[in-house]
This record gives structure tokens, sequence and C-alpha cells, in this order.
């Protein structure tokens, strides 16, 4: 697996609205994986937004190793996977976070207005291609 940081191509893959899972570590040591929206930022990070209610949350705050796998929209045989941890866990007062994936995916701010939200920033700490992505 090759270290961070992302090159060129494997970013442009990443910087798209792919379909993606993250996987998180449970307390009890399972691994646990959901669907997810992410955003990779300019300085090479990956934000993710979680509901505050949500057992992820729970995880990433116990336990902040992630992993996270971007299909490719067009070809899913290519994928990025990434594993890194989380650096920080930010409350989304103003949904900014969530409205910026949700523009990223849709087009559209965020509909849901009501729960608190919070951001999550990972640090890209080793990346795995395949098909079109491979190393």
């Amino acid at each position: 697996m090759p270290a961070a940081p992302l090159p060129a191509e494997i970013a442009a893959i990443l910087a798209r609205p792919n379909p993606a899972v993250m996987g998180t570590v449970a307390p009890d040591g399972r691994p646990v994986t959901v669907a997810t929206w992410y955003l990779l930022e300019d300085d090479g990070t990956v934000l993710l937004n979680l509901d505050a209610g949500r057992a992820r949350l729970a995880h990433l705050r116990h336990d902040p190793r992630v992993s996270l796998t971007a299909l490719a929209g067009d070809d899913w045989y290519t994928h990025v996977s990434v594993q890194g941890e989380v650096v920080s866990i930010t409350d989304d007062e103003d949904l900014a976070g969530i409205d910026r994936l949700s523009r990223h995916y849709t087009g559209n701010p965020y509909a849901v207005r009501d729960r608190a939200r919070v951001n999550a920033r990972v640090r890209v700490d080793r990346w795995h291609g395949w098909g079109a992505a491979r190393a």
C-alpha cells in the first residue's frame, strides 16, 4: 500500500462525488462499514460529516482509525481505498459541512436541518487503487 500523499491521478478520482463506504472499528473490535458521502479537501484530508447521534461517531471517538473506499461512479471496478485517522471532530453548527457534501453529491443544500451534525477530518496515511486507479 503506497503512503500519502496521493498522486494527482488518484486525487482526481477521489475528487469526484463517488459512491463510498467508510469503515470504523467498534469498541468491541468489530469492523463496521456504512455508505457515506465524502469530500477530498485541497490539503489532502478527507471531510466526512456524521449525524451526531450515530454509532459510527462513537466508534471514531473511541478509535480514530478509518478506512474509506470510493467506487468510480462510471466504473465500479475502478476504486480507491484510503486508510488514516480522524484528526479532528468539530460540531457542524451551521450545517456548512453537510451542505458542502450535499452540494457536491446532489447540487443542493442538505434537506434535513433539525439534527445535530459533526465534521470529521481524516488524515490519509495510505491508499490502494484498483482498475484504472491501480498503482
